[in-house]
């Protein structure tokens, strides 16, 4: 399972990076053939033209939305344009999964009729439990945020990459790092600030997470361009002894069990 960071800015995209997509890939045979499937972790404000440097946008095969706010799944809204008036035609539709209500959420944005919507290039279907696309078992966390939210754990290959989405410490969280081989954590907050609660993460928090529950390699992601993120590091440095490293836009991760 190979992840790529396309988009790691937090809340907006920054100078160096469109806000949150990440990019998993694996090889699978489906009974057709052996190829190469490719699901996107949200994709929001400024990822989908990014995208374009790592692979062709249609041949991604489902989107895995964690929430509905702008900064993870806004850029929907052209891919929605790329797949029904593409050259080459209509695309068929593929999985978008995402919480109640992404639907009408997308239509809205697009300002669109709720019918039909976009619902002739992506099959919407609602988190309720795990599933499967090609070679990726996903399971959906409920995590702590205003809004509905979860957080990912992907399985693939016999490795586990765990997905914090946007949330403030909560035990649907550790349920997502729980012994992953690499968990994105969100490290939007700064210790010492006045954070509002159950909204997001200090890189202390991620810290504490990831030794607390056996996090193999942490990757730290979503800070704001308005602060530092070696800030976030240094907070999650003093509380964990493992691998840690911030997101950057165009790195690369192979997972292996």
């Amino acid at each position: 399972m190979r992840l790529t960071v396309v988009g790691c800015s937090g809340s907006y995209p920054g100078p160096d990076s469109p806000a949150s997509c990440y990019l998993l890939e694996a090889t699978h045979d489906d009974g057709t053939g052996e190829r190469t499937w490719r699901v996107l972790l949200d994709l929001g404000s400024g990822a989908l033209g990014a995208l374009h440097r790592y692979v062709d946008p249609l041949t991604v095969d489902a989107v895995l939305l964690s929430h509905l706010h702008a900064d993870h799944c806004l850029d929907l809204c052209g891919y929605y344009v790329m797949r029904k008036y593409h050259p080459l035609g209509h695309q068929p539709r593929i999985p978008v999964l995402g919480p109640a209500g992404t639907a009408d959420r997308m239509a809205r944005a697009y300002d669109l009729p709720t019918e039909p919507g976009m619902t002739e290039e992506f099959d919407f279907r609602e988190w309720s439990g795990p599933v499967r696309i090609g070679p990726f078992a996903v399971e959906p966390i409920e995590v702590d945020h205003p809004v509905l939210a979860y957080g990912l754990r992907i399985a693939a290959d016999g490795a586990v990459l765990g997905y914090s989405g946007d949330t403030g410490p909560c035990e649907g969280l550790d349920r997502v790092a729980a012994g992953t081989d690499l968990m994105l954590a969100e490290a939007s907050f700064r210790v010492g600030d006045p954070n509002p609660p159950r909204l997001h993460l200090t890189g202390a928090d991620c810290g504490e997470m990831a030794a607390r529950t056996g996090v193999r390699r942490l990757v730290l992601t979503h800070v704001p361009p308005w602060h530092d993120p070696q800030i976030a590091l240094g907070e999650a440095r003093a509380a964990y002894d493992g691998p840690l490293e911030l997101a950057r836009a165009g790195a690369t991760y192979d997972l292996r069990g």
